[in-house]
């Protein structure tokens, strides 16, 4: 019981002070040191950098979603938020392999669009109607999460 308790705390502090030994017990087979403030973006800093919200401001994006009845109050009561978290999006925007995935998703989504055109026959209106329809999500989803992407690894540094 004791020893168990000064094993733990040992760990515990090797682990606050940025090393994190890795074996069997007492005996560490490697030393791994990490530091969470690297390996982590500051989000918010890169954010005040950039000047993001003043050239928001600028360029009339917050009054015209106003106009579109997006308010802050609007997207409390819609539970937007809760959906965030839920579905792990803020975390995901300090994730630094999120701008690489967005890009890879960008890239499945662009030869999507193509793909389905030379798939799908062009025997009936109803088909080719559905060709345009991928090709067209397939673009702009793919633009979207390009664009994400860009964003992402702006605002990451």
């Amino acid at each position: 019981g004791a020893a168990r308790a000064r094993r733990g705390a040992s760990a515990r502090a090797r682990a606050a002070k940025g090393t994190v030994s890795i074996g069997y017990k007492d005996r560490a087979y490697s030393k791994a040191s990490r530091s969470p403030a690297k390996d982590a973006p500051s989000l918010l800093s890169n954010v005040e950098e950039l000047r993001l919200l003043s050239r928001l401001e600028q360029a009339g994006l917050l009054t015209a979603a106003e106009n579109a009845g997006v308010t802050l109050t609007a997207i409390e009561r819609s539970g937007l938020l809760t959906l965030v978290e839920k579905l792990g999006l803020a975390s995901a925007a300090v994730d630094r392999s999120t701008p690489t995935l967005l890009t890879g998703l960008a890239l499945v989504l662009y030869a999507l669009g193509p793909a389905a055109v030379y798939v799908l026959p062009e025997d009936s209106t109803g088909l080719v109607v559905l060709q345009a329809v991928v090709a067209a999500v397939s673009v702009l989803g793919g633009s979207a999460a390009l664009g994400g992407a860009a964003l992402l690894g702006k605002l990451q540094g």
